[in-house]
């Protein structure tokens, strides 16, 4: 069990016993009670044994977000739940391409390349075609018959079959990237296997990069060999992060999002009785799952004070989300699940410069899946009882490995 958070901020070489990230969330949705009952920055042990810190609050997560003296770069620093890569280190850096992890003016290098292809716009232009996406897999989890799955008939296969057709993967292949992306996400996963897993995803979009350059298609990846700055290790090292972001976030928050609301059938009523709220619904979902569970961690790169501590050059700064999203200082009454409650600025989707690209994109799959499972199945519920349902409390991206339901 993790120790109760300190409550008192003094220099981090005196403090003994410093809890680590709690992996568990309470009632399989909250996030720990200690994220939550603790200041808005406290002391953490980091998964490699150094010493840093923890940032609860919502301000305090906002200001370390668009802070430039805080860097994205993994090498630099530790991470909560898994000690960071030993080939990550060694080559400072985490891959061509992968902008995720990349400070300015790196990163601003490759995601304005991107921007255009997620704008609001854009997105918008594919809502039929995801609306199709839906019903055809509201069709697969009927056939399947009840009880059924709602991860492996429809929540998983929404969002791959978007994002393989944005990019130009072919969807036969969407046991290779989803087997990659389940290990690479494993929160014990090793140095070894994240080699593996990595050298296996590379080779294979390598080879797909290759052949768009050859015979150019209406996808993105066949788009970006068009851009004569990327490289094709590049460009794999993108449609890679892209491929594994697109459809994990989406999955669980599909299958998340339906598990808590069919354990609170008032906010499931509400829903039915007006579709309306559904664009709310889906950013109250957003704020109070967090599925991101405990990352974005930050290197301070000089002295920053964040509160009332000083965090010292070369610190790392693990960001809860789920905590910050749960913070009064957002919303009132932060703990109750409401799906009228007006849009708020939840940090679900990140902040500052890293704020995720396919937000605009996963908000028409989410709106599109509750309201497809709203409409057919008026009797959904679940078909275990809620402790039977396996969380995801493994793994990076929190969600339910499986959710048997019935109608």
């Amino acid at each position: 069990m993790n120790a109760p958070m300190p409550t008192t901020h003094d220099d981090l070489r005196d403090l003994q016993d410093l809890p680590s990230y709690p992996k568990e969330r309470d009632d399989y949705i909250n996030p720990a009670r200690a994220l939550l009952t603790g200041p808005p920055v406290s002391p953490l042990r980091f998964a490699g044994g150094s010493t840093g810190w923890l940032v609860t609050g919502y301000h305090e997560a906002r200001e370390v977000l668009r802070d430039p003296r805080f860097s994205a770069e993994r090498w630099r620093g530790d991470d909560t739940m898994r000690p960071v890569p030993e080939s990550i280190r060694r080559d400072r850096s985490s891959g061509a391409g992968s902008f995720l992890a990349m400070d300015a003016p790196q990163h601003g290098h490759y995601r304005g390349q991107l921007t255009r292809y997620f704008t609001v716009r854009r997105m918008r232009e594919l809502e039929a075609r995801i609306e199709d996406i839906v019903a055809d897999q509201l069709d697969a989890l009927e056939a399947a018959g009840k009880p059924a799955d709602l991860v492996r008939h429809f929540a998983l296969p929404i969002p791959s079959l978007v994002i393989c057709e944005m990019l130009g993967v072919p969807y036969e292949e969407r046991e290779l990237f989803q087997s990659v992306a389940a290990r690479l996400l494993r929160q014990d996963r090793t140095d070894a296997e994240f080699v593996a897993g990595k050298t296996e995803l590379d080779t294979f979009l390598g080879a797909l990069v290759e052949a768009k350059r050859k015979d150019p298609r209406d996808d993105l990846i066949s788009l970006l060999t068009a851009v004569d700055e990327f490289g094709d290790e590049e460009i794999g090292g993108i449609a890679g992060l892209l491929l594994i972001a697109g459809h994990e976030t989406t999955t669980n928050m599909l299958s998340l999002g339906t598990f808590a609301l069919l354990r609170d059938p008032e906010q499931l009523e509400r829903l039915r009785a007006d579709e309306s709220l559904l664009p709310q619904a889906v950013e109250e979902l957003l704020r109070y799952l967090s599925i991101v569970n405990a990352f974005p961690v930050r290197i301070a790169l000089e002295d920053v004070v964040v509160g009332d501590v000083t965090v010292t050059a070369g610190q790392s700064v693990a960001v809860s989300v789920p905590a910050a999203n749960r913070d009064p200082a957002l919303v009132d009454d932060p703990d109750t699940l409401d799906v009228g409650r007006p849009r708020s600025s939840h940090l679900a989707f990140g902040y500052g410069i890293h704020q995720c690209l396919g937000q605009h994109l996963a908000r028409i799959e989410l709106v599109a899946g509750y309201r497809g499972l709203l409409r057919r199945f008026p009797g959904l519920r679940l078909a275990v009882p809620p402790e039977e349902v396996r969380m995801r409390s493994d793994m990076v991206i929190y969600g339910a490995h499986e959710l048997p339901v019935t109608w």
